[in-house]
């Protein structure tokens, strides 16, 4: 029989893991001879059957481009790339789906808020505020358009902890303000950002803001409302959904006021060699034809989170973390990078002595998968004077057991190393 989104369960009733592990087939192989224990989610998660099974289905019975003919098969494909925006919309807080502009991830979001909204309105001296726990995908677009501009940087600073500190940070703001770019959770440390609270800052001296929120919208409830922000950027492999797809949010009026990012197909409404009149939004930014079995599976996605919860989901993790984080004590040599609460579900750590490739590589040997390296935040390994740190971030389907797994293998490491 075929499983697709468990029925829904109160937030407060533990998952039945079990049920949740049978959903993802990736989950049940070997490794190097021993059962997979997959903890690089913050990278990238596995795919429930459901979302598999959307993505067979788009190509096997509705395979066709969307808004261009009007046979059957051209229909049905419309109707299920729309109902994925519907269904992304009401996932966020957004107040329609056309504020919902489907692109290929967080990164593509952020580069298409930085070029098309900002970039027209920046001059020399202006200024973008950051904060020293941001992924490269949410420092180097602010770059490209500052150098081109004359504008510069202002970064929040961050302490021994991992958490952002805010003395001084209204301070930041000055005339020549011209956006505030921050993630939601740090991908290297976890830390979750008081978003909506610096967001209210931002709004009372009139600065837009754009959240990456590539790292919170699996593991707690988003609402962009209540947050405030301007735009929100977002990624569908880190919500089990699949690769090349993700979604923009923003507010309307800015929506309206952007140009294109790219030109093309289905992005006008007129074109002649004289000039083009452009689409509305979401259109005016969905040059080409689109990820359309992305944005299905990513549809699919967001209902499979629905039905479990996404703040059910981050409890359980939470539990995790917290195991591991305990466990991990017991290892000689390990520290822990980022101890800053909240926090979500991410264990950075460094062995005293052992580079963290060496860490991964070992783990390995164990079926073991974590992520090692900088992480793609070099400002933060800066900040705690490390090259590299060993990830481990966890999702829905983790238990305890393979934290033991994790733990055990962390004591390998050192054996091997004479420890």
């Amino acid at each position: 029989m075929t499983r697709h989104a468990p029925e829904r369960m109160p937030e407060s009733a533990a998952l039945d893991l079990e049920r949740v592990r049978a959903d993802f087939p990736v989950l049940h192989q070997r490794v190097h001879g021993r059962p997979l224990v997959y903890l690089d989610n913050g990278a990238t998660t596995q795919k429930p059957l459901a979302v598999i099974e959307a993505l067979s289905g788009y190509y096997r019975h509705d395979n066709a481009n969307v808004h261009r003919a009007v046979h059957t098969l051209a229909q049905r494909a419309t109707d299920a790339y729309e109902a994925a925006r519907q269904r992304v919309a009401r996932f966020i807080g957004a107040q329609a789906p056309n504020e919902v502009v489907f692109v290929r991830g967080t990164t593509e979001a952020i580069n298409l808020v930085a070029w098309s909204f900002l970039r027209p309105r920046l001059r020399a001296g202006d200024e973008i505020i950051l904060t020293g726990l941001e992924h490269h995908s949410n420092i180097v677009p602010w770059q490209l358009v500052a150098e081109e501009t004359g504008a510069r940087l202002r970064v929040v600073p961050v302490d021994e902890q991992g958490a952002l500190i805010l003395d001084d940070f209204e301070s930041l703001f000055n005339a020549r303000t011209r956006m505030l770019a921050m993630a939601h959770v740090s991908n290297a440390l976890g830390t979750i950002l008081p978003v909506q609270e610096m967001t209210d800052v931002a709004r009372r001296h009139g600065v837009p803001v754009l959240i990456d929120g590539a790292q919170a919208v699996a593991h707690q409830t988003v609402d962009v409302q209540a947050i405030g922000c301007d735009f929100y950027a977002f990624s569908g492999h880190k919500m089990y959904g699949p690769t090349g797809i993700g979604a923009l949010w923003g507010r309307m009026s800015h929506l309206q006021a952007m140009r294109p990012y790219q030109g093309g197909g289905e992005m006008i409404r007129r074109v002649s060699f004289e000039g083009s009149e452009y689409a509305p939004p979401p259109a005016r930014f969905e040059a080409g034809t689109p990820h359309i079995a992305g944005a299905v599976g990513l549809g699919a996605a967001v209902s499979y989170l629905e039905a479990i919860g996404p703040d059910a989901a981050g409890a359980h993790e939470r539990d995790l973390l917290q195991y591991a984080t305990r466990r991990a004590q017991e290892i000689p040599g390990l520290r822990v990078i980022g101890t800053a609460e909240p926090k979500a579900a991410i264990l950075s750590f460094v062995l005293e002595g052992i580079h963290a490739h060496d860490v991964g590589t070992i783990l390995d040997t164990e079926g073991v998968a974590v992520r090692v390296g900088h992480l793609c935040a070099m400002p933060v390994m800066q900040r705690f004077g490390v090259p590299a740190v060993a990830r481990a971030s966890f999702a829905v389907y983790n238990t305890r057991d393979e934290v033991d797994r994790l733990i055990a293998g962390l004591w390998k490491v050192n054996e091997v190393f004479g420890r």
